[in-house]
């Protein structure tokens, strides 16, 4: 028998739908044949033929063709299911199943933000284990949320594609650095002794604490080595600024360009500071987009200086704090690794696109 490679008509989803399909695709827990079958109805819903489909998850076109046609009489409903006369048999129906996975993705229940296993489980009239594995199966988790902030500001695009450019192809006879501050860093003591990793039991820490002072830190990633120039000073002021602009002028060896990426901060334009970019010439500022720390490949030093060194630290005073930072930096120096950059302006202000069309479509329907 013969298949059209012919494309198909579009297999009707919606976007609730085509969400549930897309999470359970990008799925590293959900079982493997039904991260295959997402993959297919995502694909047949954008017009692809069943043979180029087959050939891309590895199953028969017919295979494809069944997929399409249960999809099409029961939606996502009896996505996780075998079929009938295999296996073990269905201790719920297909309507609840159904209930539970509309009731998670567009309801609430009343006075919650989202659903728990027992809630629905008590909603619905069946087992939480039954909940938790539908869920599982769907790659739904109620549960999480992710944050994030799509900027305003409207010169997003300019600001996003000089910074891109630096860290894709920086230019000759130059240094670019990533440049920022982190702020009101907490020398913080524990109240009582804390006791020793031993096997079988972790360490312990007190979750009280004292504060002891603060500092801040700041520092400038080298895009090309990965190492860091970093220094504590008391304040984030524009002086503070100048000072750590002079350490890198001199820890940047003579006939680089300076290329330095920062964010909006009031502090980087400062008047003292724009008259002390007139007498070097060699720096160079590049200001990243309002609400785009991501951008800023410091901003990731700064979390592993956090995970690694600060969040379990014992720091009976501030010069404590700064001596372990230091070493810490000493460290990271002495064997940097840089951070590989990888997307493009182009892949960015797309993935920004579809955000902002989907904000805008759930501000429409409210």
């Amino acid at each position: 028998m013969l298949v059209s490679a012919l494309p198909a008509a579009p297999l009707p989803i919606t976007p609730g739908e085509r969400e549930t399909l897309v999470a359970l695709a990008r799925s590293q827990t959900a079982p493997h044949r039904q991260v295959l079958r997402a993959k297919a109805l995502l694909m047949a819903a954008d017009g692809e033929a069943n043979v180029r489909i087959a050939e891309e998850v590895g199953v028969t076109p017919v295979t494809v063709r069944d997929w399409r046609k249960r999809f099409s009489e029961d939606g996502l409903a009896k996505l996780g299911q075998v079929r009938k006369g295999r296996g073990r048999k269905p201790t719920i129906t297909d309507e609840q199943v159904a209930q539970i996975v509309r009731l998670t993705t567009e309801e609430t229940p009343p006075g919650h933000t989202h659903w728990s296993c027992r809630t629905m489980a008590r909603h619905v009239g069946v087992s939480h284990s039954a909940v938790q594995r539908i869920w599982s199966d769907l790659g739904i988790k109620p549960h999480r949320v992710d944050t994030f902030k799509v900027s305003t500001d409207p010169k997003f695009e300019d600001k996003l594609v000089d910074v891109v450019g630096l860290y894709l192809n920086p230019p000759e006879k130059a240094i670019v650095l990533c440049m920022d501050e982190k702020s009101q860093i907490q020398a913080l003591d524990r109240t009582q002794a804390s006791l020793p990793m031993v096997p079988g039991r972790a360490g312990t820490l007190t979750h009280d604490y004292k504060r002891n002072g603060t500092t801040t830190l700041f520092a400038a990633l080298d895009v090309l080595t990965g190492t860091v120039i970093g220094q504590c000073l008391p304040r984030h002021r524009h002086t503070e600024f100048i000072k750590f602009l002079n350490t890198i002028d001199r820890e940047v060896p003579e006939g680089l360009q300076v290329h330095l990426i920062l964010d909006n901060y009031s502090t980087h334009k400062h008047s003292e500071v724009e008259r002390w970019l007139k007498r070097h010439k060699r720096f160079h500022f590049h200001f990243t987009p309002t609400s785009s720390s991501w951008l800023n490949q410091v901003e990731r030093w700064f979390r592993e200086l956090t995970e690694k060194n600060l969040r379990r630290g014992i720091f009976p005073s501030v010069p404590d704090l700064i001596d372990s930072i230091e070493s810490y930096l000493n460290a990271h120096n002495a064997d940097p690794k840089p951070y590989v950059w990888t997307a493009t302006a182009e892949s960015i202000l797309a993935k920004v696109q579809r955000a902002r069309t989907k904000l805008q479509h759930v501000v429409n329907q409210k």
